[in-house]
């Protein structure tokens, strides 16, 4: 297995498979309520049974080359995560996605993995295009799109059906050459 470190504060990047679910389980337990206001990642683990079945769903998708999942783990425990929730090398396109604990968000630790798996996407594998899809009502998420160097494509007005309620969902994307420039910039 390997780990990327991702500074200096403990904080680092490792796969997530389905032999973590304990732990994982354990996580979004810890923040269920918190990771559940936008996405419903929290309702897809609610024993160890399910827990199992979400990480091995991703462990299928990174053996078929259409997805990957990977933990952020601070002082080692797991407080979020980052995921390839769709890939396709063929077309050259990707969505990205993340969610995290409140007890370690405003860190940098999701901007700081991202970098890392948009880097790895376009570099290593030739991904033309990563999207971001984000609940209209999700400031931290847009925010995170604006500092990753996207652009808003537009909105899938009442696209996601949530909780009851229906929610626009905004779509940002950065191509590769503008990766390229927003990375080499700085910013």
């Amino acid at each position: 297995m390997f780990a990327i470190s991702l500074g200096d504060d403990g904080a680092e990047l490792r796969p997530l498979e389905p032999w973590n679910a304990e732990e994982y389980l354990a996580h979004i337990d810890r923040s269920r309520e918190y990771i559940g206001r936008h996405i419903a990642l929290a309702e897809r683990a609610t024993d160890l049974v399910s827990a199992r079945s979400f990480l091995q769903s991703y462990a299928d998708k990174k053996a078929a080359d259409s997805g990957r999942i990977y933990g952020i783990w601070v002082d080692g425990t797991l407080v979020g995560g980052v995921l390839f929730r769709l890939f396709d090398a063929e077309y050259g396109t990707c969505e990205v996605g993340c969610w995290l604990e409140e007890s370690a968000a405003g860190r940098g630790l999701i901007t700081r993995a991202m970098r890392i798996l948009i880097d790895w996407a376009v570099d290593k594998r030739g991904i033309h295009r990563v999207e971001w899809m984000a609940d209209s009502t999700n400031t931290a998420s847009i925010n995170l799109a604006k500092r990753l160097g996207m652009v808003r494509d537009g909105v899938l007005r009442e696209s996601y059906p949530y909780r009851g309620v229906r929610r626009d969902m905004e779509v940002w994307s950065v191509l590769a050459p503008e990766w390229r420039e927003h990375r080499e910039s700085g910013r």
